[in-house]
């Protein structure tokens, strides 16, 4: 009995001792490929400091009293942008201004007959606050503030004209999209009203409306 113990003792001893050197013959497992981990995506951010250029076409109705003559001006417009914008959740606050050259000019007859009226601004500047609605990389928006510009009328043929800078406001909608982290390129539309302008002149007085669609592409800081 005391051979058997002796015997069964020695074996496992010996299991022990050879259990290691086998362990490390067997062949390891092949390391496994690591595979990069997928960026998280994040929403546009539209807080940030931008500028830019647009252009566009504008109409409108520029109405000579007495008499009510309407010379209807028109034209294209040019010019460049700037403007903040900051996010709070999906809501976009922004303050925008712009300054452009304003071809809108047009010609009606006098009241009376009494010859030709024309009316023309040549320049048109705006700042306005713009409150959005992000989704995501587009941005519908309202805007409305303050108008600024030149109205010019004159007697053509005649030597006689009367210029003068004249505020007003402005307001309209637009919508915007971001294509890049830091391009953007909007539409919008917008109502100019520079009030009224007194034409000595002409002898009237002159109220100026202009109708705006234009577009615009922007850059972010």
């Amino acid at each position: 009995m005391k051979r058997i113990l002796s015997l069964l003792t020695a074996a496992v001893g010996y299991g022990l001792l050879v259990q290691p050197s086998f362990a490390a013959d067997l062949p390891r497992p092949a390391p496994q490929a690591a595979y990069p981990k997928a960026p998280e995506y994040r929403p546009y951010d539209w807080t940030g400091f931008y500028a830019g250029l647009n252009a566009g076409y504008g109409w409108g109705d520029s109405k000579f009293n007495p008499g009510g003559a309407n010379a209807s001006p028109e034209g294209a417009l040019l010019g460049g942008t700037i403007g903040y914008n900051y996010q709070w959740g999906q809501t976009v606050f922004g303050v925008e201004s712009d300054f452009d050259w304003n071809n809108a000019k047009g010609t009606t007859t006098c009241a009376l007959g009494a010859g030709s009226c024309r009316a023309q601004s040549d320049w048109l500047g705006t700042t306005r606050l713009r409150l959005g609605y992000a989704a995501d990389r587009f941005l519908p928006y309202i805007t409305g503030g303050a108008a600024y510009g030149n109205l010019k009328t004159s007697l053509p043929g005649t030597g006689f004209s009367d210029s003068d800078t004249k505020f007003g406001w402005a307001a309209g909608a637009g919508v915007e999209y971001a294509f890049t982290p830091n391009w953007s390129v909007k539409a919008e539309y917008l109502h100019v009203d520079l009030g009224k302008f007194n034409c000595p002149a002409c002898g009237t007085n002159v109220k100026f409306n202009e109708d705006i669609v234009r577009t615009g592409l922007n850059y972010k800081f």
